[in-house]
């Protein structure tokens, strides 16, 4: 299906319930006081409560959170916020992909030129898209290239709010992307890429906020000018590979979608179900907060203490000058009476009560405390670290079977837009992909275990290569099995093999 060629509305209609709460996950994960204020509709100041906090439905719902209501009138706003939303995506980020992941292909000329291609600009792009994924519910892969920029292409991310996907059988079969190129005057300008099998297509629009517009030539606009030299008249130009060279990675299985053919495999975000948790944790700690501000020192006198400074100037009392206000207060036959106000800070109630919020939503979010350093940093060994880290390895694992074939796939594509552009020799297909494990065992510990196994002969030479090497295909560990027996003199020749002596 090729791209639109009339104005319709975008994003399309059936779009608007995943983007809705797409952008109410990044608010949370960006963190940002001012957004989250503007979400929520909590920037008017007044000392009555809105009218829509009395309205059923969504935005009546969440305009009575806390970051829904407005600082009382004469206040200035002084809300906090904890970025745990951001920290919970990071984490998911580092289970995957703290270590560079290995790709091993069967054709050693694909292998050799798999290993140039995957450098470390892709790992670090893989860690960035794995944490956008966590927040957003998922994330698209690409392969892309430029010719001016690199000899080589290279996989791109792409978020899942910029994308309009088509699914079949649970499988990515088509997908839109889309980026706004200008805004002026209420005309919007957007560059659409379609991806479908074997084919790409780009589009250029005029249209408004709300509105795709008319079709124009790309050449009308810079950053889509070096497009209109590539592709044909249809639109769209060949990328040599026989599927969808666009792999979708859903985070987590859908839970908010379930019921919504058209979103069913979009996956869920990290942060799904926890915004009123995280609303609530900024509550807390606003309210510490509120305390440390209330329990500034404040010292009372009457007026009779202060002294003149003239008339018209008011008077002034200076204990080193920290003179709050003065008061018309009676005075006493000793004379007149200073009054000290100093209010206590609930130190221990808020942090237990900060601590109790951070764990439960460190917990329905799939992680272990631990992860987030919130368990002591005593030296312990990795069992012990596997056992507290539980339920975040356990999280890890179940999202690597939804990156790995995801993953493959992508590289089978870089692979043939390689022969397809640059001409390489390779022979697509889709690579074994191995993730690093991102807690390791003492070398010491491992060794010790090898070499009781190895006594007590319940373990040979090879299978001991293959736990300390559980990365190595066959082929790597044989060969290392036979240098160590020949090494260790336990390797001899057979003597069938020997042939006559003469």
């Amino acid at each position: 299906m090729p791209l639109p060629d009339q104005s319709i509305p975008w994003p399309p209609p059936r779009m608007q319930p995943a983007l809705k709460a797409m952008s109410t996950w990044d608010a949370w994960y960006g963190g940002d006081p001012e957004r989250l204020t503007a979400l929520y509709g909590g920037g008017a100041a007044g000392p009555q409560p809105k009218p829509v906090q009395y309205t059923d439905g969504w935005a009546g719902r969440i305009s009575r959170w806390w970051w829904g209501t407005p600082p009382a009138e004469g206040e200035q706003r002084t809300k906090v916020h904890v970025p745990l939303a951001g920290d919970i995506c990071a984490a998911s980020a580092d289970l995957l992909f703290s270590e560079a992941p290995q790709f091993r292909a069967d054709d050693e000329v694909t292998q050799a030129r798999l290993d140039q291609l995957v450098d470390d600009g892709m790992h670090a792009s893989l860690q960035t898209a794995a944490e956008v994924a966590a927040a957003l519910g998922g994330v698209y892969l690409r392969p892309v290239y430029d010719q001016t920029l690199r000899d080589r292409p290279w996989i791109d991310a792409v978020h899942a709010d910029r994308a309009v996907p088509e699914f079949r059988w649970g499988q990515l079969s088509a997908v839109t992307f889309w980026r706004t190129l200008a805004e002026d005057n209420g005309i919007v300008w957007r560059h659409l890429e379609r991806h479908e099998p074997e084919r790409v297509f780009h589009g250029l629009y005029q249209g408004t906020p709300t509105k795709l517009g008319r079709p124009i030539p790309l050449e009308d606009h810079p950053a889509t000018q070096a497009l209109a030299a590539r592709v044909g008249e249809d639109g769209g130009t060949a990328t040599g590979y026989k599927r969808l060279d666009v792999s979708y990675i859903p985070n987590q299985p859908a839970r908010k979608w379930r019921g919504i053919p058209a979103l069913a495999d979009l996956g869920r975000s990290d942060l799904e179900g926890l915004e009123p948790l995280l609303d609530t944790l900024d509550e807390v700690y606003a309210s510490w907060m509120r305390d440390v501000r209330l329990a500034k020192g404040r010292l009372m006198v009457p007026n009779s203490m202060l002294q003149s400074n003239g008339p018209g100037r008011g008077a002034t009392f200076n204990p080193d000058r920290e003179i709050l206000s003065g008061l018309e207060m009676l005075t006493r036959g000793d004379g007149d009476a200073l009054t000290i106000v100093q209010f206590a800070i609930r130190v221990k109630e808020h942090e237990d009560t900060a601590n109790h919020w951070i764990d439960t939503i460190i917990r329905s979010a799939g992680y272990s405390a631990q992860t987030f350093g919130r368990g002591g940093d005593v030296a312990v060994t990795a069992t012990e670290v596997n056992a507290r880290e539980r339920r975040s390895i356990t999280t890890g694992g179940k999202k690597q079977l939804r990156w790995r074939p995801g993953l493959s796939q992508q590289l089978e594509a870089l692979l043939a837009l390689d022969r397809e552009v640059f001409g390489s020799k390779v022979t697509p297909q889709p690579p074994d992909v191995e993730f690093g494990d991102s807690v390791r065992e003492d070398p010491l510990t491992i060794a010790n275990t090898l070499e009781v196994l190895f006594r007590a002969q319940a373990m040979s030479t090879q299978v001991m290569v293959e736990t300390l090497h559980p990365e190595w295909d066959a082929k790597r560990v044989q060969e290392e099995t036979n240098r160590i027996l020949a090494e260790t003199g336990k390797q001899v020749p057979d003597p069938m093999q020997l042939g006559d002596l003469v």
